[in-house]
């Protein structure tokens, strides 16, 4: 089945397929993105329980007892 479609309309449709192919490609890209950002949230969250557990196992570690060097 075809269609008679007037030029300016077959253009505007030409470029509303070219609008909607080019969002596609910018979510996949902004979806890659956000999967790698979660990737090192899930990293940095890993390595700040490390730190909080080993604080919490020994309160001495770190510079909490220490003074500053203005003293």
């Amino acid at each position: 089945m075809q269609q008679n479609i007037d030029p300016e309309t077959q253009e505007r449709l030409v470029n509303i397929e070219m609008k909607i192919s080019h969002q596609d490609l910018i979510i996949e890209d902004l979806n890659q993105v956000i999967y790698q950002q979660q990737q090192t949230i899930d990293v940095l969250s890993k390595k700040l329980k490390l730190l909080e557990d080993q604080f919490r196992a020994d309160p001495n570690i770190g510079p909490a007892g220490e003074k500053p060097p203005h003293y």
